[in-house]
C-alpha cells in the first residue's frame, strides 16, 4: 500500500516561471490569491479560469501534473458546491426535491467558492511545482531576516518550515511501511464500519508519531554535534538578484488585480 504525493512535488522545466526569484514568486502568489477571494461576478471568474489556465501553460506544466497536485482537495471543493447548493436559499427557486429547494442563488454560490477554490489551488501548486524546497527555504529566511534585527527568530522560522517539507516525504514512506506491515499481520484498513476503521488507523498513527519523535531527537542530536548557531552570519552559495523578469512578473500580477478590480466595478 503506497502512499503517493503529489502535493509539493518539484517539476523539473526551463520555464520564465521557474526562473522566477522565488521571492517574488511568494509575494505575487499571495497578492494574486487574496484577489481571487475577492472574485464577485462572471466576468472577474473567468478572467480567474484564464489565469489558471495560463500559468501552467507559462510554467510549461502538463495540466495531467497541475491536476494531480490539486486532486486530494476535489472531494472538498464537491462537498463545499452541494453544501451551497442544498442551504443557499437566496434567489429565485429553480428545482424541488422534497425539502430540498435549489434556487439560484445556491447554484450560483455553489459555481462561484467552487472556481474560486480552484483557482487558488491551481496557484498554490504552482509555486511548490516551480520552486524546489532549496529555493523556498531560502526565500523564507530571506523575507523573515528583518525580524532577526529586532530579536526575534527570523531565521529558526524559516529551518522549521524548511525541515517541514524535508519531512513530509519521509513521513509518508513511513506511514506505507508501517500500514503495510499492518496489513501483513491481518490489519484491515478498509473493511467493516467507520468506527472500525478509524480504530484500525489508531495503531499506525501511535507508530508514526513515535517514528517522528525518533526522528526529532536524531536532528536534534545532529545539529548539536555540527555546532549549529542559527543565522549568525551565515551566507548562501547563490545570492540572487532581482531583475527584468522578476519586475515583468510584478507588474503582471498588478495588472491583473488592476483588471479585476475594473470588471468588478463595472459588471
Amino acid at each position: 500500500m503506497a502512499l503517493r504525493l503529489s502535493i509539493g512535488q518539484y517539476f523539473a522545466a526551463s520555464s520564465p516561471i521557474h526562473r522566477l526569484d522565488a521571492r517574488v514568486k511568494l509575494v505575487c502568489a499571495l497578492v494574486v490569491l487574496v484577489a481571487v477571494f475577492c472574485i464577485s461576478n462572471p466576468a472577474q471568474l473567468a478572467l480567474g479560469v484564464l489565469l489558471a489556465v495560463a500559468l501552467p501553460a507559462l510554467a510549461c506544466i502538463p495540466a495531467g501534473r497541475v491536476f494531480a497536485s490539486v486532486r486530494p482537495l476535489v472531494v472538498f471543493l464537491a462537498v463545499l458546491s452541494l453544501f451551497n447548493l442544498v442551504f443557499v436559499r437566496t434567489g429565485e427557486p429553480l428545482a424541488t426535491l422534497g425539502p430540498v429547494t435549489v434556487t439560484t442563488g445556491g447554484a450560483w454560490a455553489a459555481v462561484l467558492y467552487a472556481i474560486r477554490f480552484a483557482v487558488a489551488l491551481v496557484v498554490g501548486s504552482l509555486i511548490l511545482l516551480t520552486t524546489t524546497p532549496t529555493q523556498l527555504s531560502d526565500a523564507f529566511d530571506r523575507m523573515l531576516s528583518p525580524l532577526s534585527r529586532v530579536g526575534l527568530p527570523g531565521h529558526e522560522i524559516a529551518m522549521v518550515f524548511s525541515l517541514m517539507m524535508r519531512f513530509v516525504p519521509t513521513l509518508a514512506d513511513e506511514a506505507s511501511a508501517i500500514m503495510d506491515a499492518q496489513s501483513l499481520r491481518g490489519g484491515a484498513f478498509d473493511e467493516g464500519g467507520p468506527v472500525r476503521r478509524v480504530r484500525s488507523i489508531v495503531p499506525v498513527v501511535v507508530a508514526l508519531l513515535a517514528s517522528g519523535l525518533r526522528h526529532a531527537d536524531g536532528l536534534s542530536r545532529a545539529l548539536d554535534a555540527r555546532c549549529y548557531e542559527g543565522g549568525v552570519g551565515r551566507t548562501h552559495l547563490h545570492e540572487p538578484r532581482l531583475g527584468r523578469r522578476e519586475a515583468v512578473a510584478v507588474v503582471a500580477t498588478a495588472a491583473f488585480v488592476v483588471l479585476l478590480a475594473v470588471l468588478g466595478a463595472f459588471f
